[in-house]
């Protein structure tokens, strides 16, 4: 080949091409293993923090499994594992008003402690009981309903299936949905557990005095404690209280990596006697991580 053959600078020139494209390549490559790095690096913490999680169930069905006798009072615990921590918080659902299942009495109380008028309150008290039942519906202890003559045969209504349904109550204002949501549930049932229930439950009954609720936390503070006496010191306001088994739950959870990735939880859990499961969810509510552990 002759030392001026133009062929030797398409060769160099191909050559340099070819190099650029391998270099561009491996750049290419090595972003691509970046990015697929930081996409695996995530999915781990979200496994590892959904792991916290469940740990943090498990030990509260073994909480109220344990308990025995014991009321479940807002028990808080945290448990640690290798890859970091979750914070357990569980409260008994039977301490609280079941909005349906509460008479309408109960529910009007618990309005007028949240600041409700006593119209209000009636009425959307009156308005949520409603709910249960449809418009062909018959009320507990009252007559078949009929309209232009024709009676009219009973059939399920649309029990709430969540505390925030309460929203679509016409009249509910949403400062009382707000102060009453920690006091209500809808796993509970017509009656109250007077030794799990939150103070702002018991001072909410009708009838109640601050003097009363005073009486009733300094003796249930003891354990054990007469039910029944404990009851009595709510004068007429015990026909809306009964213990029952404490088998429902509601556990708050959060669980934060020793890498700083943080999740959190809200669940409701049944544990059942000679069930084939050691606990069941019955609700799962994924939340925002609040502070830290």
């Amino acid at each position: 080949m002759r030392c001026g053959d133009p062929r030797r600078g398409v060769i160099l020139v191909t050559v340099l091409w070819s190099i650029a494209l391998l270099s561009a390549l491996a750049m290419a490559a090595a972003v691509t293993f970046r990015g697929f790095a930081g996409v695996m690096a995530v999915e781990r913490d979200r496994v590892q923090g959904d792991a916290l999680l469940s740990a943090g169930l498990e030990t509260a069905a073994g909480i109220i499994d344990g308990l025995g006798e014991a009321p479940l009072m807002e028990i808080e615990t945290t448990v640690n594992l290798a890859t970091g921590a979750a914070r357990v918080r569980l409260n008994d659902e039977g301490g609280r008003v079941d909005i349906g299942r509460a008479p309408a009495i109960v529910l009007a109380a618990l309005l007028r402690s949240v600041g409700a008028s006593e119209a209000a309150a009636n009425d959307v008290a009156q308005r949520m009981v409603d709910r249960r039942y449809s418009d062909n519906a018959v009320r507990p202890g009252s007559a078949r309903r009929s309209t232009n003559g024709v009676t009219r045969t009973p059939r399920a209504g649309m029990p709430f299936s969540d505390v925030g349904q309460l929203r679509f109550i016409p009249g509910m204002a949403p400062e009382w949905l707000s102060a009453i949501e920690p006091l209500t549930t809808i796993f509970g049932s017509d009656t109250i557990n007077p030794l799990t229930a939150p103070s702002g439950v018991i001072a909410a009954l009708p009838g109640v005095e601050k003097g009363q609720v005073d009486a009733f936390l300094k003796m249930r503070r003891s354990f054990p404690v007469d039910a029944d006496r404990l009851a009595r010191t709510l004068g007429g306001a015990q026909q809306f209280l009964a213990v029952k088994p404490q088998r429902v739950a509601s556990v708050d959870l959060m669980g934060e990596l020793i890498d700083g990735y943080a999740v959190a939880a809200r669940a409701v859990i049944v544990v059942l006697p000679q069930d084939s499961e050691p606990y069941r969810v019955l609700v799962w509510t994924p939340a925002s991580p609040r502070g830290r552990l």
